[in-house]
Formats: structure tokens, sequence, C-alpha cells
């Protein structure tokens, strides 16, 4: 799965979107959306509120190519905010690839 993670800053005490994948399913913050029945060349949109999607939903070559806003929490350095980071997700849990503070550098 192609994954492109659009970060935001998340109000004070927000916690790290949470992302994993399930073969054709992808959670995120406990919310499971499966992707399965995007068709090959075909495309998905995301409609109602509460849902992570800012992009439609494709399918390409067989993979699954989807577009998500993730909130930063606390521990990620504020300038990240508005960069794209491309990610391509396996089965298990997915890493956002910001920056975190350091422990040494907040002492």
């Amino acid at each position: 799965m192609q994954l492109t993670l659009s970060p935001i800053r998340g109000l004070p005490g927000s916690a790290t979107t949470r992302i994993a994948v399930e073969r054709e399913r992808l959670i995120v913050d406990g919310q499971s959306y499966d992707l399965s029945p995007v068709p090959e060349g075909g495309e998905a949109i995301a409609d109602g509120d509460g849902h992570p999607f800012i992009a439609p939903i494709t399918r390409r070559d067989g993979e699954i190519h989807a577009t998500l806003r993730v909130t930063l929490g606390d521990d990620a350095a504020p300038e990240q905010s508005g960069t794209a980071w491309h990610v391509n997700a396996t089965d298990g849990v997915v890493t956002i690839p910001a920056t975190r503070h350091s422990s040494e550098a907040a002492q």
C-alpha cells in the first residue's frame, strides 16, 4: 500500500495518529477502512466526516494508493506541518517519519 501522509500539528496534548495495515485494510486511530473494493484503475472517494482521507483512493498495478491527514503530537518538531511523506506500507504498524524532539534537547 502506498500512503502519502500529510501532517498537521495537533492541539496541545494531542497524540500522534496511529496507522496500521492488514492486507488491504487500513486502520487509523482504531478505525478500520476496508479498501479492497477499490477496482484496478478506479478510485474511491471517502464521504462523510471523521475519516482521514484527503484525496481519492486509487488502485494502480494492483496496489492501493491513499493520501491521509495525520496529526503530529507534542513530541514532534513543529516545522513539519505542510510537508508530505510517501510511505510504502506493508502489513503491520506504519511509522510516521516525523522528526521528534529528543529527550536530551528538552532538558
